[in-house]
């Protein structure tokens, strides 16, 4: 199996690295690529979804996608341990329905000595905005550029 650096234990610069690596990762809508940061048998709660191995997180990622147009993420590292970190992330995404949505959330990583996840646990809220009122702009799927602030700056 090869190492996804960085790996435990994470340093604050490691941990901010390692969520922005994930933040461009997802922000390509490419479900095989965002799963090999996960190990083979990883865990995922995401919202009330329980998911294990890179299997399943591929087809949740396709459905989740199919479902989420227009889709554009931000995460920001909150705290760190030896092999964990705790995210706050927001999406805006159009859903199928036509109305824009800003999903915000928390997840709690946890890592292998390899520096991929074994374990995710995500909790999340939606809320309808309009159009209008989206933050995230940038072209998508890509990752999103540097200058663009970041969810404090946002203040979300």
């Amino acid at each position: 199996m090869n190492a996804r650096p960085p790996v435990p234990p994470f340093s604050r610069e490691d941990a901010i690295t390692k969520v922005r690596a994930a933040e461009d990762a997802w922000n390509t809508r490419d479900p095989e690529r965002v799963s090999l940061a996960y190990s083979p048998d990883s865990r995922w709660r995401n919202r009330s979804t329980f998911l294990r191995g890179r299997e399943e997180i591929v087809a949740f990622l396709r459905q989740k996608w199919e479902r989420e147009l227009d889709y554009r993420l931000i995460k920001e590292m909150w705290a760190w341990g030896e092999n964990r970190i705790a995210v706050r992330f927001a999406y805006e995404s159009r859903g199928t329905d036509g109305l824009w949505y800003r999903s915000y959330g928390n997840e709690n990583w946890e890592f292998d000595e390899q520096g991929l996840m074994v374990a995710r646990h995500a909790s999340i809220n939606d809320l309808v905005i309009e159009e209008q009122d989206r933050l995230f702009h940038w072209p998508a799927p890509g990752r999103r550029p540097d200058d663009h602030p970041g969810l404090s700056e946002l203040g979300l």
